[in-house]
């Protein structure tokens, strides 16, 4: 699948060696999402005992038709410390969108297959709930042959989880994009998943090129209160059973989790995926501890994301600003980076001691007040530089305590390294 030397440098990368990468990846605890059509300058490796990784969503909607915006959302979304992005697009040229960023990506791309297939029904037949499987695995195939490394396959959401949605009604409903056109998809229909009933043909694809499964949960929770229901767990139970099917095919694969869930269960959730899922790398799409949070996600999101982090979680999606409000700006892109590094980085330095010598080494100089060795150990430098550039007082104090700065007076009782 990879050369001994790819792996070597994947192995340096993450600080672990090439015999524990190796050994991780039989068992399916780590994946590395690369399509083996191409090459890339930023792979990533996500899973059992490596750095916490994050991606990003960008793409157009029907709303916000930008291909240019989305483009530069790319950009900065990597130069802030994304690991992977997602084209999540449902505009006007999503093929356009789509070979656009993995032409100027440098890191994993992914995508969510049956949005393309979706809006190619709705032109070309009026309806998306005329789709055909036929249909849906030739967007599958023109995606791989363009490049894609992972694609969100909804397969664990069955009508009879339909079933349960109509007898157990739900405070949100179904907030997955893929999930609800899916629902709607078999509810019209009265047939079973698409995805499901010929998931190993998605299989055989997967393999041929080498592209990572990444498992959708559809039915995650959109509110804290649906948050570990019995149409969550449902699908989780599904998840599981398509997890072996993909390692017996040798195709790597990795989990999507919730969604909203209160601080006290989100731990749980992580066990319990572990658990169900074989030890398959999980992908938390926040969670969001509370839904009030309105403007601020992304520090909502990054709040739960280092719980589940801290708790097994090996992949945290990106939450802006604009969540729930509107589609995101290049700075809501910006900041929804910066928030899931922060959880990745409080996390990564739990399990890779080197990983604190930054934080060390940041408030050593901190305490001397050596902005200029501060600033490049920064998430963002520029941001903290612009923050510092108008602070003119003596001795290079911060306006904060002015003369009573407290590092400054323990500083004259000899105190400080």
């Amino acid at each position: 699948m990879f050369t001994k030397s790819f792996l070597k440098k994947i192995a340096q990368t993450e600080k672990v060696s090439l015999e524990f990468l190796e050994r991780q990846m039989a068992l399916g605890r780590i994946v590395i999402p690369l399509n083996n059509t191409r090459e890339l300058d930023k792979p990533a490796a996500v899973g059992k005992g490596l750095k916490v990784k994050i991606n990003t969503n960008l793409g157009t909607s029907t709303a916000k038709n930008d291909i240019s915006e989305e483009i530069a959302k790319l950009n900065i979304a990597i130069e802030a410390g994304t690991t992977t992005v997602m084209d999540l697009s449902v505009g006007d040229d999503i093929a356009k969108m789509r070979k656009e960023i993995i032409k100027l990506s440098s890191v994993p791309v992914g995508t969510v297959p049956i949005y393309e297939a979706a809006c190619a029904a709705e032109n070309n037949k009026g309806n998306f709930e005329k789709l055909t499987f036929k249909d849906i695995l030739a967007v599958l195939r023109r995606q791989a042959k363009e490049g894609v490394d992972f694609f969100t396959i909804h397969a664990g959401i069955l009508r009879d989880t339909i079933n349960i949605l109509s007898e157990t009604k739900r405070t949100c409903g179904i907030v997955s994009r893929g999930g609800a056109i899916l629902t709607r998809w078999m509810y019209v229909n009265r047939k079973e998943n698409p995805f499901y009933e010929n998931f190993d043909k998605i299989l055989d694809l997967a393999k041929e090129y080498n592209i990572t499964i990444s498992l959708g949960d559809a039915l995650r929770p959109g509110a804290i209160a649906d948050a570990t229901d019995q149409l969550q767990l449902a699908e989780l139970n599904v998840l599981g059973e398509l997890v072996k099917r993909c390692r017996k095919n040798g195709v790597q694969v990795i989990v999507e989790g919730p969604g909203h869930v209160p601080l006290n269960e989100i731990a749980f959730n992580i066990v319990l995926e572990k658990k169900i899922c074989h030890n398959a790398p999980f992908y938390v799409l926040g969670p969001l501890p509370t839904d009030i949070a309105a403007g601020y996600d992304h520090i909502s999101s990054a709040i739960g994301g280092a719980i589940a982090a801290l708790n097994g979680a090996d992949f945290l999606c990106v939450v802006t600003p604009a969540e729930h409000l509107r589609h995101p700006s290049i700075d809501d892109i910006r900041e929804g980076v910066m928030a899931s590094r922060i959880a990745a980085h409080s996390v990564d330095i739990l399990r890779f001691p080197d990983e604190m010598q930054k934080d060390n080494d940041l408030s050593l100089y901190r305490a001397h007040r050596q902005w200029d060795k501060i600033f490049p150990l920064t998430l963002n430098p520029e941001k903290a530089k612009s923050y510092r550039g108008g602070e003119k007082s003596a001795d290079k104090l911060c306006s904060m305590c002015g003369n009573f700065c407290s590092l400054k007076i323990i500083e004259k009782c000899n105190l400080l390294k």
